[in-house]
C-alpha cells in the first residue's frame, strides 16, 4: 500500500487525498518550490493557472453534473471549491489563493502523505500515479517519452486571461447582472456598440503575438482558443462566443448591446476580476493597448496579463484503459490534464477514479465500474476508446453519455433527466466507492 504520486496538482492532490483516506501510504512528489514552470505564481498545491472558474454549476450542464458527483463521493478538490467560493451565477468560481491554501493544508495535514518537494527526473519503482501536468519537465517528459515511445506524447497549447483591478473599471460604461438575470448579479457587463466593436476585431486581429516556438492556430484546444486566434475566424465569431449579448439586458437602453465583454470576480473580496473567454497570447504592450480599446477597460490597470504556455497530454486510447493505467506496464497509472481531460473539474475526476481502483487492486478487490450513464465513467471510457482515431483533449459533455431511453421536451429538461439517472447511480455505488 505505498504509492508515489508525482504532482501536487488538482488531479495529484485529489489522487494523494483518496489513496490516503484508504489506508495507503503515499509519497507526494512536487517539484515546487525548488522550480516553478511559467505558469505557477505561489507555492501551493493545486494551483489555479488559468481561470478561477470551475465551470457550471447546474444539473442540466455536465460539468455541473460531475461536481455533483464528486461531491457525493467525497471529493477533496471539490470541498475545498465549495469552502472558497465567490459568487459567479450559475458557476463554481473560487478566490484561487485561498483555495489552493486550503488543498494544501488539509494535504500536509494527511498523516499518511509525506510530501518530498523537487523535480522528478525519473520513476520511483513500485506504484507510481503520475500527475505532472500539462506542464511537465522537460527531464520528466522525457523519461516518459522513453517509457511510452516516441509517437506517443503530443503537444498543443494553452491560454489564460488577463486579470485587472476592479477598482480601475469605468462603471458609467458597464453593468452588474447576470445572463438572463440567473442567479445574483455577479458579473460586470461591459457593452460595446456596433462601431467599437468593429474597430475592437480590426485592432485584434492584427496585434502583435508574443512568440511561442512551433505555435499553429489548430494546435491550440477549441476550449483555449487564444481570443485572438478566435477573432481571425471571422468579424462575428466572438459575438456568438466569449462576446456574445444574448440575455443581457443593459439596463440603460433595455435592449442586448451589440457585444458585451464579461468580467468575472477572481477573489472573494471582489478585488480582481478576469476577462472571461479572453485567453491570449499577445505581447503585453497590445494586450493593453487592444484590451483598453473597450469602453468600460479606457483605464483598466492590468495585474496579469494574459500568458500562453504548452500543454502535453498523451494518446491515451492506445496507452490507457478505463482506470488510467498505462497499459504496458499496470504500475504507473496517469491522472490529470495529460491523460487527455480537459478542465479543472475533469482533472480531479481522473484522479479521484485512478486513486480509488488502484487502492482497490492493491487490497485484492474487484475493479468498481462507474458506467458510462454516470459523468465520472463516461469521461474515462472516453479516454480510453480505441475507436477514437485522432485523439484531442475532452471537457466532459453529454455528447459521450448514453441518450435516455425515452423523450423529454427542451435541452434544458432533458440534460436535467441524464443527470438525475446519474447521480441516482452514484448514490447506489456510494458505499462502495467510499471503501
Amino acid at each position: 500500500m505505498n504509492v508515489s504520486v508525482i504532482g501536487a496538482g488538482l488531479a495529484g492532490s485529489e489522487a494523494a487525498w483518496q489513496l490516503a483516506r484508504r489506508g495507503a501510504h503515499v509519497t507526494l512528489l512536487e517539484m515546487k518550490p525548488q522550480k516553478k514552470n511559467p505558469a505557477h505564481v505561489t507555492d501551493d498545491f493545486a494551483e489555479l493557472c488559468c481561470s478561477n472558474s470551475l465551470r457550471s454549476d447546474q444539473l442540466e450542464n455536465a460539468a455541473g453534473l460531475l461536481k455533483e458527483e464528486l461531491r457525493r463521493l467525497g471529493s477533496l478538490v471539490i470541498a475545498c471549491a465549495d469552502e472558497t467560493r465567490v459568487e459567479a451565477g450559475g458557476a463554481l468560481a473560487v478566490d484561487r489563493q485561498r483555495f489552493s491554501a486550503l488543498v494544501t493544508e488539509r494535504i500536509k495535514a494527511c498523516p499518511n502523505i509525506t510530501v518530498v518537494p523537487g523535480e522528478v527526473t525519473e520513476l520511483p519503482g513500485g506504484e507510481v500515479l503520475v500527475a505532472s501536468g500539462p506542464l511537465t519537465s522537460d527531464a520528466l517528459a522525457e523519461r516518459l517519452q522513453s517509457l511510452l515511445g516516441t509517437d506517443t506524447a503530443l503537444h498543443f497549447y494553452d491560454a489564460a486571461a488577463p486579470l485587472i483591478a476592479a477598482d480601475s473599471v469605468d462603471m458609467d460604461h458597464a453593468w452588474l447582472g447576470s445572463r438572463y438575470g440567473k442567479g445574483s448579479a455577479d458579473y460586470v457587463n461591459c457593452p460595446m456598440t456596433k462601431e467599437e466593436y468593429d474597430a475592437f476585431w480590426q485592432a485584434l486581429t492584427a496585434a502583435e503575438e508574443a512568440p511561442v516556438h512551433g505555435f499553429e492556430d489548430q494546435k491550440v484546444f477549441e476550449g483555449c482558443m487564444p481570443v485572438e486566434v478566435m477573432a481571425r475566424r471571422g468579424h462575428d465569431t466572438l459575438l456568438y462566443g466569449p462576446l456574445k449579448p444574448r440575455g443581457l439586458d443593459d439596463p440603460r437602453t433595455g435592449r442586448w448591446p451589440y457585444a458585451v465583454v464579461q468580467l468575472r470576480r477572481d477573489n472573494a473580496d471582489g478585488s480582481v476580476y478576469n476577462l472571461v473567454g479572453f485567453q491570449t497570447h499577445l505581447k503585453f504592450p497590445e494586450q493593453k493597448r487592444v484590451f483598453s480599446m473597450i469602453p468600460a477597460l479606457h483605464h483598466a490597470e492590468f495585474l496579469r496579463y494574459g500568458v500562453m504556455h504548452r500543454n502535453t497530454f498523451l494518446d491515451s486510447p492506445r496507452l490507457l484503459d478505463r482506470y488510467y493505467r498505462l497499459k504496458k506496464e499496470p504500475r504507473v497509472t496517469f491522472a490529470g490534464q495529460m491523460t487527455g481531460v480537459e478542465g479543472y473539474v475533469e482533472s480531479c475526476a481522473s484522479g479521484y477514479l485512478a486513486a480509488v481502483e488502484l487502492t482497490r487492486r492493491l487490497r485484492g478487490l474487484p475493479p468498481l465500474d462507474f458506467p458510462r450513464e454516470t459523468a465520472i465513467g463516461a469521461l474515462g471510457l472516453y479516454v480510453c476508446d480505441q475507436s477514437v482515431v485522432r485523439f484531442q483533449p475532452m471537457n466532459v459533455n453529454f455528447g459521450i453519455m448514453p441518450p435516455l431511453d425515452h423523450r423529454v421536451k427542451g435541452k434544458r429538461d432533458k440534460n436535467t433527466e441524464i443527470s438525475l439517472r446519474s447521480l441516482h447511480i452514484i448514490d447506489g455505488l456510494r458505499e462502495e466507492a467510499l471503501r
